[in-house]
């Protein structure tokens, strides 16, 4: 069975996480609260695999990267990170075992700078690595930001579009962000 890391799935990407549960993926779900990994609908529940840590703790968060491991090699990575999660990419390309493949999809916010992370992390050849930044959407003339429907289906679609950058919705005009 697929095996894949949702970091950030109880939230916008909760019906990201779900999706992959109900197409043959295990899915470790790492949040921090447990009330919202509860709401999570119990549909395909034997898939869905909790974790609770606060992926800041870089030394916390390591550790539960090696246990997750333990039910089987990681294939897909989609990480929705914080600004206060800077070490996790980083520790993600060093705890991976170098023998398995893995698509990691790093999903960021609409004023990311995505290129830092491209420049400072050095990532092994097994990891494919791809950028999901969220951006808005225009309705009626008037911008509005994502919702979290529509950012769990752009970032699926991403993982099966395998492009190494992405935007869900739009990024310009900057000025007209909601």
């Amino acid at each position: 069975m697929k095996h894949a890391l949702v970091i950030g799935g109880t939230g916008m990407l909760a019906q990201a996480t779900l999706e992959l549960s109900r197409n043959g993926y295990r899915v470790s779900v790492i949040g921090r609260s447990e009330q919202k990994m509860q709401q999570l609908p119990d549909q395909n529940r034997n898939q869905l695999m909790p974790v609770f840590v606060d992926y800041s703790n870089t030394k916390a968060f390591a550790a539960e990267l090696i246990k997750i491991q333990q039910q089987g090699p990681i294939q897909l990575i989609i990480a929705w990170i914080h600004a206060s999660g800077s070490n996790v990419i980083p520790c993600l390309s060093e705890i991976l075992p170098a023998s398995v493949p893995c698509k990691l999809v790093h999903v960021t916010g609409s004023s990311s700078k995505l290129y830092r992370f491209q420049v400072n992390v050095d990532f092994p050849d097994q990891i494919s690595y791809h950028q999901v930044q969220l951006g808005f959407k225009f309705e009626n003339g008037v911008s509005r930001w994502l919702t979290d429907e529509e950012i769990s289906t752009g970032v699926i679609n991403a993982v099966q579009d395998n492009k190494s950058y992405q935007v869900i919705g739009t990024l310009s005009p900057w000025e007209q962000r909601p």
